[in-house]
C-alpha cells in the first residue's frame, strides 16, 4: 500500500541511525515518533482477539442448508450466467480457449460481487504455477481496477473509529486515496502534530459482507468440485476454507499494525537490514483504521529508476531473496503476500514492506517442517520431502510415505518435460495431479503464502536481474545458510551440518538442465518454460 526498502546479507549495509526504538525493529533512521511494543494501547488483548479470529473460521465455512437466500441470488446470478455461458460456448472449443473464456467469465462476475470476490481474485492473481495461467493473467486484472468507496463513506468510518471529527486529528488528509483495494484504502495525510503519515481505512460495511460471501461460497463450493477447472490441488470447498483463513485477519487492522512489529522483530532477531517496516502510530489504530509513518521509494518494478539512481538490481533481488528465507525459515513469521505494490525500494537500497494483512505464522512444528523439506530437496532427498510434507499438512500425517514416493515415481531419475511430447507431457502432469488427490493432498496456508512469495521473487528475477546464475545463486544461498545459522538448523531438526551436502546435479536434472552444464541463467530458464508451455499447447490445439 504505502511503505519503503532495506537490505541484508554480508554485502548490504546496516542502518547508522540512533533512534532508541531501532532496538525492536528495521525501522527508519529518523523516525516520527518512537515505538515501545510494551506500552501500546491497541496491542491490548490481542493474542485473546487473533486466537478468536481462528476459531470463527470453521464456522463460517461450515456447510449449511442454505445461507442468506437475498445474496446467495446475487452470486449464483453473477457466477451461474458465466459459467452457463462458458459451458456452452467456449468449453467445446477445449485447452487455452476454453480455459480463457471461463476465466474472462469469473473475474468479470467477480468485479460485479464486490470486495469479497475481488480479493479472491487477487489471491489467485499471485498463485502462479498454483491455479491455471489463463485464470492467473486474468485475475491480475482486477489488482489496480478497485473503485475507491467515497471521501464521505471514508471520513465516516474514520470519525467513527477516531471518536471525533477528522479535523481534530489530521491538519490534511487527501481526499484521492494513493491506493484502493477490495478491503480497504490508503490516503496520504499531515497530523495536527505535524507528521506526514498514511491512512489505511477499512471500506464500509465490508466485514459484514465477507462474512455474508464466506457462507455463500462455503454452501456453493461442494456444487463445484470436478465440474470448473479452478485448480489442480485445490478443490473448491479446500479453496474457501484457504481464503477464508487469509481473509478474516485481515479484517481487523490491529492485527495488521502487530504483524508490522512481529515481522519487525523477526527481521531484527536475524540481524537482517534489507527490508525497512514503517512504524505505525503508538495510538492511532483500530479495528477499521491504521495510521503509519510515510515512506517514499521507487516502485518495484521501475528497474531502470533504480539503476538510474545507482542502485544495483541485482543485490536488490539477492538480499531480498535471503532476507525472506531466513525469515521464514528460522523464525516461522514473514509478510505473505509479496507483490511489486506491496515493496518499493530506498534510495540507500533498502525495500520498504507494506500490507501486512496477509502474514504467515508458523508455529515451531511447521517451521521445522519446511526446514526439512527444504534441506531434503537441495540434497535430493524424495522420502525426506514427502516426510516433511506430511508434517506441514499438505499430506494426511498417516500417509504410507513410501507408497507416495514409489506412486509419484519421486526416486528415479528427475523427468526432463522438454524431452517429453505434448502427450506425455500432459499425461505425466494428470498423473501426478491423480495420484496426490488421491492420497488428499491439500495446500495448507502457510505453504500456499510461501510459494506466492518464491513466485514472486522468480518474477522479480526476471524483472532485475535477468542474466543471474540460477545455480551459483542457490548454492550461495545455501552457503549463507550453513555458515550462517548451520548449527541452529542441526539443533532444530537433528542434521549434522557436516553432512549436509547439496545435490547440485540433482537441481539441475530437476530443471531439465544436463548436469554438465556450469551456468544456467533465468534467461535460460524462460525459455525452457516457454518451450514446456508450447508443448502443452500444441497438445490442446491437437485434439
Amino acid at each position: 500500500m504505502s511503505t519503503s526498502p532495506a537490505s541484508s546479507t554480508p554485502s548490504t549495509p546496516s542502518p547508522t541511525g540512533s533512534a532508541p526504538d531501532l532496538v525492536h525493529g528495521p525501522f527508519t533512521d529518523d523516525p516520527p515518533w518512537l515505538i515501545d511494543p510494551d506500552n501500546l494501547a491497541w496491542k491490548k488483548d490481542l493474542d485473546g482477539v487473533r486466537d478468536l479470529v481462528r476459531r470463527e473460521v470453521p464456522k463460517l465455512v461450515k456447510p449449511r442448508r442454505l445461507p442468506e437466500p437475498q445474496r446467495l441470488a446475487v452470486v449464483g446470478r453473477h457466477l451461474g450466467l458465466g459459467v452457463a455461458r462458458w459451458y456452452v460456448g467456449a468449453r467445446r472449443k477445449g485447452g487455452e480457449t476454453s480455459r480463457a473464456d471461463l476465466s474472462r467469465r469469473l473475474r468479470l462476475a467477480a468485479e460485479k460481487l464486490g470486495p469479497t470476490y475481488i480479493k479472491l481474485g487477487q489471491i489467485i492473481s499471485s498463485g502462479e504455477g498454483l491455479f491455471p495461467a489463463e485464470l492467473v493473467d486474468e485475475f491480475k486484472k482486477c489488482r489496480d481496477q478497485v473503485p475507491p468507496q467515497s471521501f464521505a463513506d471514508v471520513r465516516r468510518v474514520l470519525e467513527s473509529e477516531l471518536g471525533a471529527p477528522l479535523e481534530t486529528v489530521f491538519s490534511t488528509f487527501e481526499r484521492e486515496p494513493l491506493a484502493a483495494a477490495s478491503i480497504a484504502q490508503v490516503h496520504r495525510a499531515t497530523l495536527k502534530t505535524g507528521e506526514d503519515v498514511v491512512v489505511k481505512v477499512q471500506r464500509a460495511t465490508v466485514a459484514e459482507l465477507v462474512h455474508t460471501d464466506i457462507k455463500v461460497l462455503a454452501w456453493l463450493a461442494p456444487f463445484l468440485v470436478g465440474r470448473i477447472p479452478i485448480a489442480a490441488l485445490t478443490n473448491p470447498p479446500a479453496l474457501v476454507e484457504l481464503f477464508t483463513e487469509t481473509i478474516t485477519e485481515e479484517l481487523d487492522f490491529r492485527l495488521e499494525a502487530e504483524n508490522m512489529l512481529d515481522v519487525g522483530r523477526s527481521l531484527l532477531d536475524l540481524d537482517q537490514h534489507f527490508f525497512v517496516i514503517a512504524r505505525p502510530h503508538p495510538t492511532l489504530v483500530t479495528k477499521r483504521m491504521l495510521v503509519m509513518e510515510r515512506l517514499e521509494g521507487f516502485a518495484f518494478d521501475d528497474v531502470d529508476g533504480m539503476v538510474n539512481a545507482g542502485i544495483d538490481t541485482v543485490q536488490v533481488v539477492r538480499s531480498g531473496m535471503v532476507a525472506f528465507l531466513e525469515g521464514a525459515l528460522l523464525t516461522g513469521v514473514f509478510h505473505g503476500d509479496l507483490h511489486g505494490g506491496n515493496l518499493f525500494v530506498l534510495e540507500d537500497a533498502r525495500a520498504a514492506l507494506l500490507d501486512f494483512g496477509i502474514t504467515g505464522r508458523m508455529s515451531p512444528r511447521k517451521r521445522a517442517a519446511f526446514l526439512r523439506l527444504l534441506m531434503a530437496a537441495t540434497m535430493n532427498d524424495a522420502k525426506g520431502q514427502v516426510e516433511a510434507m506430511c508434517e506441514l499438512g499438505a499430506l494426511p500425517r498417516d500417509s504410507d510415505v513410501d507408497a507416495v514416493v514409489a506412486d509419484l515415481g519421486l526416486e528415479g531419475e528427475p523427468i526432463d518435460p522438454t524431452k517429453l511430447t505434448p502427450d506425455e507431457l500432459i499425461a505425466e502432469v494428470q498423473r501426478l495431479v491423480k495420484s496426490l488427490l488421491a492420497y488428499g493432498a491439500r495446500l495448507p496456508k502457510e505453504l500456499m503464502l510461501f510459494i506466492k512469495n518464491l513466485i514472486f521473487l522468480d518474477g522479480a528475477i526476471a524483472a532485475m536481474a535477468p542474466d543471474l546464475d540460477l545455480f551459483a545463486e542457490l548454492l550461495h544461498i545455501s552457503t549463507h545458510f550453513a555458515t550462517n545459522h548451520g548449527q541452529r538448523i542441526a539443533a532444530e531438526i537433528g542434521v549434522d551440518p557436516e553432512s549436509y551436502e547439496m545435490d547440485l546435479d540433482g537441481v539441475k536434472g530437476s530443471f531439465g538442465v544436463d548436469p554438465a552444464t556450469e551456468s544456467f541463467t533465468y534467461r535460460d530458464l524462460l525459455a525452457q518454460r516457454e518451450l514446456i508451455r508450447k508443448r502443452m499447447s500444441d497438445h490442446h490445439h491437437g485434439n
